[in-house]
């Protein structure tokens, strides 16, 4: 099994990365926030979770261990397969998807493309006392942790933008605007 790679970013694609160690390109899927903050030659070192199918060997990759250790959590669900996890981490940080699972609130699981109601409610409940031992929530911040523009980030979500498209386009608006209907406006124009 592939526990850990680091190596150099050979190409970026929009769900995978090609790291390059010692000659040999490895193809890992990794969430968007991973593909939004690193740049083709850069060096980067991912926590990898090898899947075998009859018909494919696939990596999935990870900047952090406890996202690593939430992947598995998710994937162990009957039903949720490694790609579907991997849509998790798109819609919502760590922080929030744990949070979201602890507090027994399946909604944020709800917008993941192949996670219907009773999905999510599933995953909630089978997962709600096993996420705190194994997942630790050091340095994972949730929406209501991350300040002012949470409401900004939201309002975005429900227009149907990924929580880390809103994070990203919204570090393009001038800081110095502090009301919210103003900021999703300026926000969409740099969309």
């Amino acid at each position: 099994m592939i526990a850990f790679i680091s190596g150099k970013i050979k190409q970026k694609d929009g769900t995978f990365l090609v790291v390059e160690n010692n000659g040999i390109g490895y193809k890992v899927f990794v969430p968007a926030e991973v593909l939004l903050n690193v740049k083709i030659g850069n060096d980067v070192e991912l926590y990898t979770y090898q899947h075998v199918r009859e018909d494919a060997l696939l990596l999935f990759g990870f900047v952090k261990y406890e996202e690593l250790k939430l992947f598995e959590q998710l994937i162990s669900i009957s039903g949720i397969g490694p790609k579907t996890a991997l849509g998790v981490f798109t819609e919502a940080s760590v922080g929030d998807i744990v949070s979201a699972i602890v507090n027994g609130d399946a909604s944020v699981l709800k917008r993941v493309s192949g996670i219907g109601a009773k999905t999510a409610e599933r995953i909630v409940l089978e997962l709600k006392n096993k996420i705190t031992a194994s997942v630790k929530l050091d340095g994972l911040k949730s929406r209501e942790e991350m300040g002012e523009d949470t409401e900004v980030i939201e309002a975005l979500v429900s227009l149907g933008y990924s929580v880390y498209q809103s994070k990203e386009a919204l570090k393009k608006v001038d800081p110095s605007i502090k009301d919210v209907s103003e900021k999703v406006r300026e926000v969409l124009k740099n969309i």
